[in-house]
């Protein structure tokens, strides 16, 4: 019998095994006994990454959060999502620097699919590890920090080199942040301005149904300068709104410059919510960010296909990194997410037609949205990957078609 589904239930998992150990003993045991073993998150991927014969979830896990002042950094189980990471944070003085739209994520998985917030000069969120520890194919557990060679290589993993059980942040002090929304930006506007608009906070969220531009969510840290009251023609929205047209804001983060606790203002969604439509697919194109402009105006000739099965897409920022997998290895990027209505029939068939377009652009996928193809060029340390994979895993205890699709 299947385990389920994703969270939007549209992937069903193959498989029939879901191991929930309690302790790093019984972990160990799980790994050292698969044949073939990966690790499920919190089910928000929305293809077969995190599939496999069996699987192991590590929710039943003391979560054993660990802050070290000295360090500025917080050590904690594998199985913890954001959204409980964060209140544990905030309540002792800290912060993360940047967060994705859902609270609702595992940490591991978030990072292990090189997942990303927003901001000019904010990083994935898989740039603020500094230390995993994880499990091998032997049972063992293995350490890794910025100082081993390999690094940049393990820590958007995609699972491939075992079960990470511990996860290493960067923090900082705990700080306050205002969400202001603008509305009525024309998209000459947008495109004549885009690198002012998408610095005009910390964080910045453009929505659009490429027919017009919808909303601009613009979260600014209090202790930094505050938004203008108009933005390139755009004006401050008066009512909270949810960024998908006619649904109510409810389950949207507090809006109209009221401040509140990082944790409770960089998502869009609150933890406590069932976030986005939910009746949904998903898929994302990281592009560098010099070419943005071009590959925004691809897309939007594509309007005309698109609109009709989308709920709404997003663009957001992101700062350079050297994560081997990552979208933004070593180029500032944007990226352009789709949330699809849930039609795969026409969907996925348009997804060729996307990629095609944005092909010119060196458009990297979302490693956990649906997409067709990788291409590998794009990734000059992708045979280093392999490598490292294959040295730590030789006999693919961790592998899955996913993987030997798109990687191996």
């Amino acid at each position: 019998m299947s385990i389920g589904t994703n969270w939007a239930e549209y992937h069903e998992y193959r498989a029939t095994t879901l191991h929930r150990p309690t302790t790093m003993d019984q972990l160990q045991e799980v790994v050292s006994a698969a044949t073939r073993v990966r690790a499920l998150g919190s089910r928000h991927s929305f293809n077969d990454v995190a599939d496999s014969a069996e699987l192991v979830t590590l929710e039943a896990m003391d979560s054993a959060i660990v802050i070290d002042a000295d360090s500025d950094t917080v050590s904690f189980s594998a199985g913890l999502r954001y959204g409980e990471l964060g209140r544990a944070l905030h309540d002792d003085g800290w912060a993360i620097r940047n967060l994705a739209s859902l609270p609702h994520i595992s940490v591991a998985g978030a990072i292990a699919t090189g997942t990303h917030g927003s901001g000019d000069r904010n990083g994935t969120l898989s740039r603020a590890v500094a230390g995993l520890e994880f499990v091998t194919a032997t049972g063992e557990v293995h350490s890794i920090s910025p100082v081993d060679p390999d690094f940049d290589g393990a820590v958007v993993s995609l699972g491939a080199l075992g079960i990470v059980s511990r996860v290493t942040l960067d923090i900082e002090p705990t700080f306050e942040v205002r969400q202001d929304v603008f509305e009525n930006m024309s998209w000459d506007a947008l495109l004549a301005n885009f690198d002012g608009v998408t610095s005009a906070a910390y964080s910045v969220s453009v929505f659009t149904d490429w027919q017009s531009v919808g909303l601009i969510w613009a979260k600014s840290r209090t202790d930094a300068a505050q938004p203008p009251l108009s933005l390139f023609e755009a004006t401050r929205a008066t009512v909270e709104h949810h960024m998908i047209a006619g649904m109510p804001a409810t389950n949207t983060t507090r809006q109209l410059g009221v401040p509140g606790p990082w944790i409770d203002r960089l998502p869009h969604f609150r933890m406590g919510f069932t976030p986005s439509n939910g009746d949904e697919l998903q898929t994302e194109y990281i592009v560098p960010r010099r070419f943005a402009v071009r590959a925004i105006w691809a897309v939007r000739a594509l309007a005309d296909r698109i609109t009709p099965h989308l709920h709404v897409s997003e663009l957001r920022t992101m700062a350079a990194d050297s994560l081997w997998l990552s979208g933004a290895y070593e180029t500032d990027a944007v990226g352009i997410h789709f949330t699809w209505k849930k039609d795969p029939a026409a969907v996925l068939p348009l997804l060729l037609v996307i990629e095609d377009a944005l092909a010119p652009f060196n458009a990297r996928p979302h490693w956990g949205k649906l997409f067709h193809s990788v291409h590998r060029e794009l990734y000059p340390r992708l045979d280093d990957f392999v490598e490292l994979a294959t040295r730590l895993d030789p006999d693919g205890k961790f592998r899955n078609a996913y993987l030997d699709e798109h990687i191996f």
